[in-house]
């Protein structure tokens, strides 16, 4: 397991008998990065396949360079997103109304939840986890108890639950998604982000925790989505100067989403400069005098 920063999704490479398979390829200024990393993991063997848990940025911004590394490579995404990654819909694919980046790769095969996948030399079951993406999937390889559970169950929560942002209710699917998690029993998870765990018990009790107070305050939520979407910019750019973060704000589709939906009363410029202020304190950004935004 290649445990990235938080830029980057983890990513998970199998070196099965005949085929070598890496789950999630992170995100896209890291890609170089994750070529360097599979490339001497394989010891010169090919990448056969890449596997896609779901197709945010973070998860799948390395897959162009991969296909163009390995150009046999057969990449497997979620069956919902096969139109939208056709058809390279950039909003349907949340990249463009998120201001995050990754380059056009194509697909070859789709997974059905319900399915097996071969990883390594086992068959790992393909379960459907909506919720923090409608089209997400996890991966339970059952002999060994092991659950790739992508952003839907980490050490210490689960990831922003998106299609709430745009009025589509989905904290009951991250519920029931839960419920799959602690049916299938892990012994072991391999999280999209973070360590890998085995105390999956307080995983599931911190994470439903966690659910029970966004549900009901919804607000919270979105004011917590706001601050991980500027993070993961500041975690991409390192720095922008005044005039080009504010650029990017007016060009970020979700900012303006998100604030007519749950902070109406407020103006959008002045909502983001405090959802800013609220980082800064928090010693997770910078802002000088000039007003040029860094990262911390």
């Amino acid at each position: 397991m290649f445990e990235r920063g938080w830029l980057s999704a983890n990513g998970v490479l199998f070196k099965g008998s005949e085929h070598c398979v890496l789950v999630d390829t992170g995100y896209v200024s890291h890609a170089s990065q994750t070529i360097a990393l599979v490339t001497q993991a394989l010891e010169g063997r090919p990448l056969d396949r890449v596997v896609n848990t779901h197709l945010h940025s973070d998860h799948c911004g390395g897959n162009a360079a991969l296909q163009r590394h390995y150009p046999a490579l057969q990449t497997y995404i979620p069956a919902g997103e096969a139109d939208h990654v056709a058809q390279w819909d950039e909003d349907r694919l949340s990249f463009r109304v998120t201001g995050q980046q990754c380059p056009r790769f194509r697909f070859d095969h789709v997974l059905q939840p319900g399915s097996d996948q071969w990883l390594g030399d086992r068959a790992w079951q393909v379960h459907g986890a909506p919720g923090h993406d409608p089209h997400s999937i996890i991966l339970f390889e059952p002999a060994s108890g092991t659950l790739i559970s992508a952003d839907a169950l980490w050490e210490n929560g689960f990831g922003v639950v998106f299609p709430e942002l745009v009025g589509e209710p989905s904290f009951d699917d991250v519920a029931a998604t839960l419920d799959v998690i602690e049916s299938l029993a892990p012994r072991t998870v391999i999280p999209g982000h973070g360590r890998i765990f085995s105390d999956v018990a307080n995983a599931l009790a911190t994470a439903r925790r966690r659910l029970n107070g966004l549900a009901s305050q919804p607000h919270k939520h979105a004011w917590h989505a706001l601050k991980v979407l500027m993070k993961f910019k500041l975690l991409e750019v390192q720095a922008l100067s005044a005039e080009n973060w504010q650029q990017w704000c007016r060009d970020t589709p979700y900012f303006g989403m998100i604030q007519s939906r749950f902070f109406g009363d407020r103006g959008l410029s002045a909502l983001l400069e405090e959802v800013l202020a609220d980082l800064v304190a928090s010693g997770a950004a910078r802002r000088d005098h000039d007003g040029r935004v860094s990262n911390l």
